[in-house]
């Protein structure tokens, strides 16, 4: 059997203006969460985050569109850990971002999820099941606030 590297990256997509992109787990129906997902051999991290952008929501970023934030959360694995080795407990989760102009239509891989919906970065961080997805809207929305107004 192969086993989950215990690495993984979680991606906010979200524009501007604080719009934040959720996706509903298909095998937790009521979960929502950012694009996420565990590296796989070889990979950068950032090539992972392009990859699972790419898989989630159909939409194809280049290396340079995605900010890595040098932020890791390391959290105990409790919704599936018999996809990792026998043994492994926590993952080590790396911060990106992916900003767009606006709001767009994405296109699900249904294996991994159910629905998609924009929501204002305060209802996006209410919304998520993961404390470490909370936290990092809520570090988005200091950023958002310290950019300059559009007129």
């Amino acid at each position: 059997m192969s086993y989950k590297i215990p690495v993984s990256v979680l991606v906010l997509i979200h524009t501007p203006k604080g719009e934040v992109l959720l996706l509903e787990r298909a095998k937790q129906p009521g979960f929502w969460q950012s694009v996420t997902g565990s590296q796989e051999a070889g990979e950068s991290l950032v090539q992972t985050a392009c990859r699972e952008v790419r898989e989630e929501t159909g939409l194809v970023p280049q290396a340079d569109d995605l900010i890595a934030w040098n932020v890791a959360n390391n959290f105990r694995i409790t919704l599936t850990p018999e996809r990792f080795a026998p043994g492994t407990t926590h993952n080590l989760e790396q911060v990106f971002s992916l900003c767009l102009p606006e709001p767009i239509a994405v296109t699900l891989a249904p294996e991994e999820h159910l629905a998609w919906r924009w929501l204002p970065w305060q209802e996006a961080a209410a919304a998520c099941f993961s404390w470490s997805n909370r936290d990092a809207i809520l570090m988005l929305s200091l950023g958002l606030a310290a950019q300059p107004a559009t007129p």
